[in-house]
């Protein structure tokens, strides 16, 4: 159950369904939670990653992020993209494009030298769903709203989330 200065869910929060999970009870700071579902992301007809040894990071607010471990991704389909950011949790971030189209920006995103606390994501990838196709056991995960996040929205997560119009100050 999400706590903040000892409240509970807020009141807007959407109440999942059975097999759900609500946004408002990951916590923060966030915590990773392996998963063994498939996990494929494709270019066209073209897999990119395919993996069932993904590892999710759960954050208040957010929809989860997957992250796919280096030896289940099509490094040659991949190539790096100029510039970082920075997570206050899980450290510099280096981004990735597609080899076939370098100038059409990032698709992806990995932490070559992660926090301690982070390390079992060291050099895993997570891919933006709005940049390309990424499913969750046969699912077509949406997008996370906002242009700057990454999360993979699936029917199996209630919000609202963070980068809905009216979220910037959560």
């Amino acid at each position: 159950m999400w706590k903040y200065r000892g409240q509970k869910r807020p009141d807007f929060a959407q109440m999942p369904g059975p097999g759900q999970e609500s946004v408002w009870d990951y916590p923060r700071p966030p915590k990773l939670a392996p998963d063994n579902r498939l996990i494929e992301v494709k270019f066209g007809s073209q897999a990119v990653a395919v993996s069932k040894r993904s590892c999710r990071v759960l954050e208040t607010a957010s929809p989860p992020t997957v992250y796919l471990p280096p030896r289940d991704i099509k490094w040659d389909l991949l190539s790096p993209v100029e510039g970082s950011s920075m997570c206050e949790w899980k450290g510099l971030a280096k981004y990735w494009g597609l080899s076939s189209d370098p100038g059409a920006g990032p698709v992806g995103w990995s932490y070559p030298e992660p926090t301690p606390a982070f390390d079992k994501i060291r050099d895993c990838v997570c891919f933006y769903p709005g940049m390309i196709a990424c499913y969750i056991d046969g699912e077509r995960v949406r997008a996370q709203p906002g242009k700057f996040y990454g999360g993979w929205v699936t029917s199996e997560i209630v919000g609202p989330f963070k980068g809905e119009p009216g979220t910037e100050r959560w």
